[in-house]
């Protein structure tokens, strides 16, 4: 069993990680020891604050051992990836991995003895998105609440639409843009018919855009520009094109004005572009709670994925 994408998981799996991590979080001493013994590798070929220290950290919380390396430092750079993770797989109990194509992420679950956690790809972030339903399970007590997500199709997205909906929320997107390494826009289309409880705005006007605002009950919001674009300077025109044409779905207090909205942001931030300051600090806690179960979601997911029970 990986956990490559959420797609692959039944409903009731995905309860079960959740409900997990939130007992591990109200008690962890009592699970201090859980995975004592048990060793993680974390191999990242892309920049990494939350997933590096949740992973890290969480199973360090239940008594196991880590060791992280950069992509870079590490001769799947000149290897086949095939033969190095079985090497690795030799020396360790489970491997996260950060890296730039799905498709080595899936070479590497299938050839990998040990289960794979995808710590994020182009075309999907599955831990976040368990952490951010974690999330809204904690503020609200039910699933069945409205995102409403204003973006662009990305990896996130993907894997709140593989996820969310399930649990029995309701997402709509308003994403003007698809991320083009993440969904086409005839996967987009597919996906959105065959999820329920998932709406798909790509063009919208504003006065429907600030009635879905103040329905929502979370306005989440992401990035415009991937991590590894942001601030390479090859890319300044895609990343000046993005922001020209995403400037009118910048989250603001004016867009919220008539909302009871929590706000939600995965992190890294970019202020000024897709979320006004002003409204970072004042959902900070929000948005840093989110952050944070980031950390207690790993644990249930390692619970899960080397078959412990509770």
């Amino acid at each position: 069993m990986n956990l490559i994408t959420l797609k692959s998981l039944e409903t009731e799996n995905l309860k079960s990680i959740i409900d997990t991590s939130v007992r591990i979080k109200e008690n962890p001493k009592k699970y201090a020891d859980l995975l004592t013994g048990r060793k993680l590798y974390m191999l990242f070929e892309k920049t990494s604050t939350r997933t590096a220290l949740s992973f890290g950290l969480g199973f360090n919380e239940l008594g196991g051992m880590y060791f992280m390396q950069r992509w870079q430092d590490s001769n799947f750079t000149v290897g086949e990836i095939e033969d190095e993770v079985r090497y690795v797989a030799r020396n360790v109990d489970l491997i996260l991995a950060r890296l730039k194509s799905h498709k080595d992420l899936e070479n590497m679950a299938q050839a990998s003895p040990v289960p794979v956690i995808n710590g994020c790809c182009e075309k999907y972030h599955p831990t976040q998105a368990l952490a951010d339903c974690m999330t809204v399970k904690e503020i609200f007590q039910t699933y069945e609440k409205t995102i409403v997500y204003i973006g662009i199709w990305n990896n996130v997205f993907n894997s709140l639409a593989a996820s969310f909906t399930r649990l029995g929320g309701r997402l709509i997107g308003v994403c003007p843009i698809l991320n083009p390494a993440t969904v086409s826009e005839s996967e987009a289309a597919l996906i959105v018919n065959h999820t329920e409880n998932l709406e798909w705005y790509k063009d919208i006007t504003p006065e429907t855009l600030k009635s879905l605002v103040d329905e929502a009950d979370v306005v989440y919001t992401d990035t415009w520009v991937d991590m590894e674009f942001i601030n390479n300077p090859k890319y300044k025109s895609l990343k000046d094109d993005r922001m020209n044409q995403m400037g009118q779905y910048q989250v603001t207090s004016v867009l919220l004005k008539d909302s009871n909205a929590v706000v939600m942001h995965d992190m890294p931030i970019h202020s000024g572009y897709e979320i006004e300051r002003n409204l970072v600090e004042k959902h900070i806690n929000t948005i840093l709670r989110q952050g944070e179960n980031r950390r207690h979601v790993a644990k249930g997911i390692f619970t899960f994925l080397l078959g412990i029970e509770l």
